[in-house]
């Protein structure tokens, strides 16, 4: 499962993908990243010196991990092993620490790059750890997720974290250029491509040099007279969805988004982070009942309807399907992001189940038991209970519904925003005849 090389010449390696073919093997030929590679910056120079140190390269997919380990053994004179967590296991790691200790009782160093490092188990994780401490391998991983979540402290504390970015549409675009003119890329083919279309190419590739170049061979492939036109272009990037990892971060990065933007009072902002999770393939169902929740979570008694609003939409996506039910949706969204909003509901909520979880199974006050039955009675369940509706303004001024011990215990706060401004007030009068009461 893992494959050993020392940079072989293309001759010798048959044929490879374009990506592939424009791979840069040099530090100076490689795109973005300029946060962590600009000849100033400490990476650069670790790796301009031969002296890197292991590391983690976290990033979105095509945003050159597996290029940049490549340079890093290219540049300090190393043997590149590579290891796929989705595809091995421990019996494969240890093989490539065999050949990493041969090749150093050699005199040569190794450099391990893991791709998809997350998927290894901890035990996995942990197999790493002394021959990255004594030097048997430089410890290249790569990761989509955030380390901080996915991989063990022991491993992040002997290899350094870099973040990668998705590369922006100048460099795309200037990766299109280099490879339609190439002999390594396309520039055997004479392919010609006006500007405007090398322009929709570097966008509809979401910031992925991996998929613009995949996506521009495709084109090429079906080229005809030597032209990639609007045609081709509209058929090879139709429907290709912008980057969305369902359960990963991004997924998780954007439904905050969503959602902080309808807190935030945002209607524009909270519908274009919608319609990136719908273009994304996130499940419909799951943003409907993330949108309840916000009614409760965020707009709550300011605006009861926020509530019922959401449920409607969401019963009008199941009757509708997608993507019409998408629409009501949106509709609800936007209510829910210009409505008035309260966490008081939620905060209320959060309090009264931390109170309960930490005091002990209080008793019924005898005064608010239910007695249907004479024994019942006898014991006094119910004795001494005053019936509000007979009370003036329905209302028994002094009355404790707490288990004795918890009298005048608050956990509802309203704000003073939306029909909450009302609800305060009318606790507050009600405070005021509580106290009249006691006098």
């Amino acid at each position: 499962m893992n494959d050993v090389e020392l940079f072989a010449e293309d001759g010798d390696r048959g044929w490879r993908p374009l990506a592939d073919r424009l791979r840069p093997r040099l530090l100076e030929e490689y795109v973005g990243q300029t946060h962590i590679l600009a000849p100033n910056k400490p990476l650069y120079r670790a790796i301009a010196s031969g002296n890197p140190h292991s590391m983690i390269l976290w990033g979105p997919p095509g945003t050159g991990k597996t290029t940049l380990a490549r340079l890093i053994a290219n540049h300090c004179g190393a043997r590149f092993q590579t290891l796929s967590a989705v595809m091995s296991g421990v019996k494969d790691i240890r093989a490539a620490i065999d050949v990493a200790r041969a090749a150093r009782a050699e005199g040569a160093r190794s450099l391990l790059f893991v791709d998809e490092v997350h998927r290894f188990n901890k035990s996995q994780q942990d197999a790493f750890l002394p021959h990255i401490e004594d030097g048997t391998i430089l410890f290249v991983g790569a990761t989509t997720e955030n380390p901080s979540f996915e991989l063990n402290n022991a491993l992040l504390s002997r290899a350094r974290t870099y973040v990668l970015k998705s590369l922006d549409a100048i460099d795309l675009r200037g990766l299109i250029d280099r490879a339609l003119i190439a002999e390594e890329g396309l520039g055997a083919q004479t392919l010609r491509m006006a500007d405007a279309l090398r322009d929709r190419l570097a966008d509809v590739a979401d910031g992925d040099a991996r998929r613009t170049l995949n996506l521009l061979e495709i084109c090429a492939d079906l080229a005809e007279d030597g032209e990639i036109t609007e045609a081709v272009l509209n058929e090879v990037a139709t429907g290709d969805p912008r980057r969305f990892d369902k359960g990963g971060e991004a997924f998780y990065d954007q439904i905050s988004a969503m959602h902080k933007a309808v807190r935030g009072s945002a209607p524009d902002a909270a519908l274009y982070w919608f319609a990136r999770m719908l273009d994304g393939g996130c499940d419909t169902v799951y943003l409907a009942r993330r949108i309840l929740r916000m009614a409760s979570e965020d707009i709550g008694n300011a605006d009861p309807r926020a509530l019922r609003i959401a449920l409607d939409a969401w019963d009008a996506y199941e009757r509708l399907g997608s993507p019409e039910g998408e629409l009501a949706l949106s509709q609800a969204l936007l209510y829910l992001a210009v409505a008035p909003k309260s966490n008081a509901a939620y905060l209320a909520h959060k309090a009264v189940m931390a109170a309960v979880k930490e005091s002990a199974s209080l008793e019924v006050p005898l005064h608010l038991r239910n007695a249907p039955t004479r024994l019942m009675k006898e014991l006094d369940y119910g004795k001494a209970y005053r019936y509000a509706h007979d009370e003036p303004e329905a209302y028994a001024a002094g009355e404790n519904y707490f288990p004795d011990g918890m009298e005048g215990v608050r956990f509802y706060k309203p704000v003073e925003r939306g029909l909450e401004i009302r609800i305060a007030e009318k606790l507050r009068h009600l405070e005021e005849l509580d106290r009249k009461c006691r006098r």
